[in-house]
C-alpha cells in the first residue's frame, strides 16, 4: 500500500476502504506522506467526493487519532455552528440552557476570516480565561452547569494537521471533508447529545441549500452511529445575523439579548436552537423545551447564569472596550432594503481588523460594525443606517453602502430557519 496507488485509485473515484484511508492519515500524523501528497489526496476527495460509507470510516479514523473525553456525567449538550457574519448563538444559548440544567461543556474555536470566532469574542470581556485544566473543567461543569474553553488536550490531531492544509489548498468547502472534521471534533468532546446550526447563503461556508441538506444528512448519520442524538438545524446566512458585526460589539449584542432586548432573528434562532438542545438534554418533548427557553430568556434566569459563568472565569462583564472611533454612515436613499450582502460586510469587518486570515495573526477585538436596519425593513434618506467602530484602520462610505441595496416596493423579511435535518 502507497499513498500514489491509493490518490490514483481515488481519481478513478473509486471507493477506499477503511484500511487505505487509516494508512493515509496515519502516514501524515507521522510525516511519511508529505504535504504535497496529502494536498493532492484531498484535492480529489473535494473534486469527486466521498460516499457515505467512506466519510462515516474517515470520520472514525480522525476521532480515534488522539484522545477521546469523558467528562463524567451522563448527558452533556453540544452546540456547533458552521460559522457565518454576525453570529454570536453560542454566547447567549450556552448560559441560557445551562439555566435550565443541561450542562454544557463546550470547547469552541479562534475564527479564520471575517471575524474572531466564539473564543477571540468571549476574550473581549476584561479578563475572561478561555483555557484551564480537565479537572476545572469539570468541576466547573458540576458547580454552574457550564463552562466553554478553547481546545483542550490532544483531541483529533489529524483535524488539525489536515485543516491547516485544508485551509491553503482550496479545500475547506469539500462537505466529506467538513463533516468528518466537525463531526470528530463533536465525538471525541464527550458529548451526548449534538445540534449544529449550519449556516447557508452568501455569507456561509456553504451557499447551496442542496449541499447543506447533503452536509446535515450525513452529519446526522454519523451522530447516530456513534449512539449520539444529533439534530442539524439550516439557517440563513444571507444577510448578518442580529445587527452587530465584530467581537466586542457582538458579545454585548449577546448580552443584551439574554436581558431580553436582542434583534428579533437572533432571539427567534436561540429559542429554536436551545429549544432542541433542552428537549436533548432534559428528555422532554420539544414544546414543553421551547416554552422553558422563552421563560429564562425573558425573567432574567438566562443572563444571571451568564454573570456566574463570566464570574467563575474571571471576566468582568462590565468591562468590554469598544474602539477609540465611531463614525456614522447615513441611508442614501428612503425605500426598502431589499438585501445586504452578508460576506461583504464580513470583510468589511475584517478590514478594521476584527477578524484574521492566518492562525497567529492578531485581530482587534474591539472594532466593529453595527447596522441599524435589516432586509425588508423600511429607512428614510439620511438615517444612521451604520455605526462603524473603529481604530487605526478604516472603511469607506462607498464601501459600506456598496453591501446595501434599496427598493421602492416592500420587501418580506428572509426565513430564517430553512429546515431541521434529524
Amino acid at each position: 500500500m502507497n499513498i500514489l496507488d491509493i490518490i490514483d485509485k481515488k481519481e478513478k473515484n473509486e471507493k477506499l476502504t477503511k484500511e487505505e484511508l487509516q494508512y493515509v492519515i496515519n502516514g501524515y500524523l507521522d510525516g511519511s506522506i508529505k504535504d504535497y501528497q496529502m494536498a493532492a489526496f484531498l484535492t480529489e476527495i473535494d473534486l469527486l467526493g466521498l460516499s457515505e460509507e467512506e466519510t462515516i470510516n474517515l470520520t472514525d479514523i480522525m476521532l480515534h487519532s488522539g484522545e477521546i473525553l469523558n467528562l463524567g456525567f451522563d448527558n452533556i449538550t453540544d452546540k456547533h455552528s458552521t460559522g457565518g457574519v454576525g453570529d454570536k448563538t453560542t454566547i447567549v444559548l450556552a448560559p441560557l440552557v445551562a439555566s435550565l440544567g443541561v450542562k454544557v461543556a463546550k470547547m469552541s474555536g479562534r475564527g479564520l476570516g471575517h471575524t474572531g470566532g466564539t473564543i477571540d469574542k468571549l476574550e473581549s470581556i476584561k479578563g475572561f480565561q478561555t483555557s484551564m485544566s480537565l479537572e476545572k473543567f469539570k468541576d466547573q461543569v458540576s458547580k454552574i452547569g457550564i463552562a466553554l474553553v478553547g481546545g483542550m488536550g490532544n483531541l483529533v490531531p489529524a483535524d488539525k494537521k489536515i485543516y491547516a492544509l485544508r485551509d491553503v489548498t482550496g479545500t475547506v468547502d469539500s462537505v466529506p471533508l467538513i463533516a468528518s472534521s466537525i463531526m470528530s471534533k463533536k465525538l471525541a468532546s464527550g458529548a451526548s447529545n449534538i445540534v449544529i446550526d449550519l449556516k447557508v447563503g452568501s455569507g456561509a461556508l456553504v451557499s447551496s441549500l442542496e449541499e447543506a441538506k447533503k452536509l446535515a444528512s450525513l452529519m446526522v448519520t454519523i451522530g447516530k452511529n456513534n449512539n449520539k442524538q444529533t439534530a442539524c438545524v439550516l439557517t440563513n446566512m444571507d444577510e448578518p445575523l442580529g445587527y452587530a458585526v465584530g467581537n466586542s460589539v457582538e458579545v454585548i449584542e449577546a448580552i443584551n439579548t439574554l436581558k431580553g432586548q436582542g434583534p428579533k432573528d437572533l432571539t427567534d434562532l436561540v429559542i429554536k436552537l436551545g429549544g432542541l438542545m433542552t428537549a436533548m438534554g432534559l428528555n422532554i418533548s420539544e414544546k414543553e423545551a421551547q416554552i422553558k427557553v422563552k421563560e429564562n430568556l425573558y425573567n432574567g434566569k438566562g443572563y444571571q447564569k451568564m454573570l456566574e459563568w463570566v464570574k467563575a472565569q474571571g471576566g468582568d462583564i462590565n468591562n468590554i472596550p469598544l474602539a477609540k472611533h465611531t463614525k456614522i454612515i447615513s441611508s442614501p436613499k428612503s425605500g426598502y432594503i431589499s438585501s445586504i450582502n452578508a460576506l461583504e460586510i464580513g470583510k468589511l469587518a475584517r478590514k478594521l481588523g476584527a477578524g484574521r486570515l492566518t492562525k497567529d495573526e492578531e485581530i482587534d477585538l474591539s472594532v466593529g460594525l453595527i447596522l441599524n436596519y435589516k432586509v425588508g425593513d423600511y429607512v428614510q434618506k439620511d438615517e444612521p443606517l451604520v455605526t462603524i467602530f473603529y481604530n487605526e484602520k478604516e472603511i469607506t462610505e462607498a464601501e459600506v453602502l456598496s453591501c446595501f441595496k434599496f427598493s421602492d416596493s416592500k420587501i418580506n423579511s428572509p426565513k430564517l430557519i430553512i429546515d431541521i435535518i434529524r
